[in-house]
């Protein structure tokens, strides 16, 4: 089942229609007020959210579905208007999978969503990873640095994530991109750089268990 959370009928009947041409089960709704009642009886496979919506921003629902234990790894396509660099880079930290910005393409739209089904039908089991004073627990989300508590947004957890999975290997910042945002647009690159110096910035001295390979990415290494 795929919701739609849509405030324009002309395009959230449009969607329905076209997904349901391709076999997929779509609900749409009007009023995050409806999402939620139906939120409580029934997770979705996917959700596409609009970010300009009546009642409550779609970036807040964001928010809260990825605090919310039960949807916590909901594939999230923002489905939206703003189209800028800084509004994609703003869903994707908070924790959107992918941003499609209006006006857009159906096929494209159908293409993205297939793609974020497959990336989300294998899911990994859940693990805890260690390196040097670094704890991180997947089934909890929650960071320890040198036994202190550590703040992260939901990508950085990715992000950090990624790293402690395989300590010594070098991750590019294109496998980076991929593994942690799933989504192609203009400054990538900076986007990971960012992220790698807010999340050094957190995990204060552990942060230099993050170590920058010039010209090709990062990787985690307990060494000097």
């Amino acid at each position: 089942m795929i919701y739609i959370l849509e405030d324009d009928g002309s395009i959230r009947n449009f969607v329905e229609y076209a997904l349901n041409g391709q076999g997929m089960e779509t609900r749409g709704f009007e009023r995050p007020s409806d999402f939620w009642r139906e939120l409580d009886r029934c997770v979705p496979s996917l959700l596409l959210l609009d970010i300009m919506l009546p009642e409550e921003d779609g970036l807040e629902i964001l928010r809260k579905l990825r605090a919310r234990r039960d949807t916590r790894r909901l594939p999230v396509i923002m489905l939206t208007a703003r189209g800028t660099e800084y509004d994609k880079v703003r869903g994707l930290d908070i924790g959107a999978d992918d941003y499609v910005a209006k006006p857009f393409g159906i096929m494209e739209l159908i293409s993205r969503i297939r793609a974020l089904l497959r990336r989300a039908e294998p899911e990994e089991a859940e693990g805890d990873y260690s390196l040097g004073g670094l704890r991180v627990s997947a089934a909890t989300h929650t960071v320890t640095a040198n036994g202190e508590s550590v703040a992260l947004t939901y990508k950085e957890f990715e992000l950090l994530s990624l790293l402690l999975s395989k300590p010594g290997t070098v991750f590019t910042r294109d496998r980076i991109l991929a593994s942690v945002w799933g989504v192609d647009f203009d400054g990538e690159s900076r986007t990971v750089d960012v992220h790698i110096r807010t999340l050094r910035a957190k995990l204060g001295p552990c942060g230099d268990l993050i170590k920058t390979v010039r010209g090709i990415g990062y990787k985690a290494e307990d060494k000097v």
